[in-house]
């Protein structure tokens, strides 16, 4: 018998949504998976890119997240793109269900991965951002890696 997995072990992130969005608040959900879908995981193999999140009578759903069909699967194997069931508490759904009423708010997939064994995606309450700002934040970043290098550049010639 194998050990029980510990730790966390990333399979999949969603680094458009980062560039997409303000992240204003993240949580930690369970997933209803088929068994073929846990194995699929296990060998690495996801996209969050399509992916995003409703609420429906009460419900949080993933829906267009890639989970690619299980390779030794059979006829019971599931559909990659189905709409998968989040599980989350009661009052962390009805906050997030107010927050996307409001409007200019939606609920993205950030990243999927296994927490002591068991298959756990981040979700983020974000808002859009305009066209200005991703460019702005492509200047700072740019920007902070400029002033990165010509820092270790200037420490080496220092030494």
């Amino acid at each position: 018998m194998s050990p029980k997995e510990t730790g966390e072990k990333l399979i999949a992130s969603n680094k458009k949504a980062r560039h997409e969005y303000h992240i204003l608040d993240t949580y930690e959900a369970g997933m209803v998976l088929t068994g073929s879908e846990v194995k699929s995981l296990r060998m690495g193999r996801a996209s969050l890119v399509d992916g995003y999140v409703f609420i429906e009578r009460g419900e949080a759903w993933l829906d267009a997240a890639y989970i690619p069909e299980y390779l030794n699967g059979s006829w019971t194997n599931h559909a990659p793109r189905r709409k998968r069931k989040l599980l989350l508490h009661r009052q962390q759904i009805d906050k997030l269900y107010q927050k996307t009423r409001e409007g200019g708010m939606t609920i993205v997939p950030l990243r999927l991965y296994f927490l002591d064994g068991r298959a756990k995606v981040e979700i983020a309450l974000a808002k859009g951002k305009k066209e200005y700002d991703k460019r702005q934040t492509l200047r700072e970043r740019q920007d902070t890696r400029e002033a990165e290098r010509a820092m270790r550049s200037r420490n080496r010639l220092g030494e």
